[in-house]
């Protein structure tokens, strides 16, 4: 039985790991850098260790986190997402040292990490993928050769990639010749491969994912989809589960796609399969997240599965505690990914203090959060700083209440993407729930929002003018 796990994580995702701990009675162990020396997991978790002062190298150290895990006393490790949660590596040496690693096993991880490999095995699978290269380029030569044959637009890929880094869109031969080369240098920057291949680049399609689970023996089932088209350069902005965009036949499809090449992989534990979907309403695979996604919480809202737990119980050995037939879906929910960042400035990071900080509530509202009034945001790691995660039972009222919930919670100090959300929801292709990746870019009116300042803001203000002027 799992009694103690070390979070190799921080932020957000590491204070949602607490919180399923606590309710499976497992004690729950935190790692932090010196800049998160005051942040919340670090405060939630039952136990705590520093990793040092550098900022980043501490939670990417696969050897050093597994000797913690073992002389703590963990029996297992949940990676969340982001830093080490795809590195084979680190399943690797967990099972090495016997700590149970809440997550699929290395082998899968080493193969569907490689983009090319994870085509070979949906293609194997019968799973349709986009039209590309069978494996990685040799040279920008081949490249050229290739995307004549395929057409432009094509999509210049690092094979290792993940969250939107490593990828170049060519529109001719020319900005192919001119990218290559930017996209070895990324990909050997970013993941130590130099790596590459191509794919036919799907015009505005629509972006798919369907969240799977299985377990060790066999069974794997679906948790319906997730529409995450409304990115900004390949980072999603905001979530919607159920996709209002598909049929029930088409989610039929895709969730039985989703199951088949989980299973034909032998994957274990939770896992997104992702598909674009073009104008034609056919589906590509497009890849597999071998972890816990950021946007799992919405799938949590319209199924009342914690995904989270159910991480932890597979890994533990136990068997699915639900077959297909068993998972209902109810209502919409939508996820907003609240970003520190200044949406009218190019979206430029905004770190700093929090000033003050102010959760929505009531009902089908739900947060989660790494912050709270006087944290300090540390300009090292990633923006996102919250997360405002909205249920209801039809999509009319989802974006009534989520206009409610995103004009009550209060992030002050910092610019952030909530008044900028406000504006997609109030957008008439938004509303009628018809959106695709290209949304940001064929609006770019909602960049000349408006702040409308609260009461208890400008009284603030006020006060810090007459105080400056009694002080002179």
């Amino acid at each position: 039985m799992i009694n103690k796990i070390l979070i190799a994580n921080r932020g957000e995702i590491a204070v949602r790991i607490v919180r399923a701990c606590a309710e499976m009675g497992i004690k729950s162990v935190a790692i932090y850098a010196e800049a998160d020396r005051h942040a919340l997991h670090v405060k939630k978790a039952d136990e705590s260790y520093n990793l040092g002062p550098d900022t980043v190298a501490g939670y990417l150290n696969a050897h050093r986190i597994v000797n913690l895990a073992v002389a703590t006393g963990c029996d297992a490790l949940h990676p969340g997402y982001g830093f080490l949660s795809e590195n084979p590596q680190l399943a690797e040496r967990c099972e090495r040292r016997g700590i149970k690693f809440i997550g699929p096993s290395a082998e899968v991880i080493r193969r569907m990490g490689d983009k090319t490999e994870a085509r070979k095995s949906m293609i194997e699978a019968g799973v349709p993928v986009t039209p590309g290269s069978e494996g990685n380029l040799n040279d920008v030569e081949e490249a050229a050769v290739l995307a004549k044959e395929i057409g432009y637009p094509v999509m210049l890929k690092a094979t290792l990639g993940g969250g939107g880094r490593g990828i170049r869109r060519c529109d001719n031969e020319e900005e192919l010749r001119r990218n290559y080369d930017r996209v070895i240098s990324e990909a050997t920057k970013a993941f130590g491969s130099a790596e590459v291949f191509m794919e036919k680049f799907i015009v505005n399609p629509r972006h798919i994912e369907v969240q799977v689970i299985a377990d060790n023996y066999g069974n794997a089932i679906h948790l319906f989809e997730r529409d995450c088209s409304i990115q900004r350069r390949h980072q999603k902005l905001v979530e919607v589960a159920p996709s209002p965009q598909l049929n029930e036949i088409q989610r039929s499809i895709l969730g039985d796609l989703a199951v088949k090449a989980t299973k034909t992989v032998g994957y274990s534990n939770a896992g997104t399969v992702e598909f674009l979907m073009d104008d034609n309403n056919d589906f590509y695979f497009m890849e597999m997240n071998t972890r816990l996604q950021v946007e799992h919480t919405i799938t949590e809202a319209i199924t009342g599965i914690d995904i989270v737990q159910e991480q932890i119980r597979v890994a533990d050995g136990e068997r699915l505690q639900f077959r297909q037939e068993d998972i209902r879906r109810r209502g919409y929910a939508i996820e907003f990914r609240i970003n520190a960042e200044d949406p009218k400035n190019d979206f430029l990071p905004s770190f700093g203090r929090i000033t003050r900080y102010f959760a929505p509530g009531g009902p089908g509202v739900r947060t989660d959060a790494a912050i709270y009034t006087g944290y300090e945001i540390p300009p090292y790691y990633d923006s996102m700083c919250a997360k405002l995660i909205v249920w209801a039972l039809d999509w009319e009222s989802l974006i009534a209440r989520s206009q409610r919930a995103l004009n009550d919670i209060g992030v002050y100090g910092v610019k952030t993407t909530i008044p900028y959300q406000l504006e997609i929801i109030k957008t008439a292709d938004f509303k009628r729930g018809r959106f695709n990746t290209g949304f940001v870019e064929s609006h770019p009116e909602l960049i000349n929002y408006s702040v409308r300042r609260p009461p208890r803001e400008l009284a603030a203000v006020i006060g810090a003018a007459i105080a400056a002027h009694m002080g002179r």
